[in-house]
């Protein structure tokens, strides 16, 4: 098992999500964030001077069988990327255990994905 985490834009994380539940992947978790790359942008309006460093971007983390692991790789790749700077980051790390508390199955078994 895997757990995928993707920080993705804001913008397309629509895209990201419907192509994941396309894929078969309907159980994941999403959270709002601010980052700082490595760009470093300013914005003036109106003569005041604001700090655009901190990026919206969406967390999205779930976790999958190891067989489909590049499935959803390729599956986020086509759907976050812009083919510009900042379009974000995939990580992959181990599980070592998955517990349904509801029924107590341990494993795969206890993903929803097959």
């Amino acid at each position: 098992m895997k757990k995928i985490e993707a920080i993705v834009r804001k913008a397309k994380f629509a895209e990201v999500r419907k192509a994941l539940h396309d894929a078969d992947i309907d159980f994941l978790s999403w959270w709002e964030v601010k980052g700082q790359g490595d760009a470093k942008q300013g914005l003036i309006f109106r003569g005041i001077a604001y700090d655009v460093n901190a990026i919206d971007r969406i967390y999205v983390s779930f976790v999958v069988r190891d067989a489909n692991v590049e499935k959803s790789l390729g599956v986020i790749l086509k759907a976050a990327y812009t083919g510009e700077s900042g379009d974000g980051r995939i990580f992959v790390s181990d599980i070592v255990q998955s517990v349904r508390i509801r029924t107590g199955e341990r494993g795969d078994e206890s993903l929803y994905n097959k």
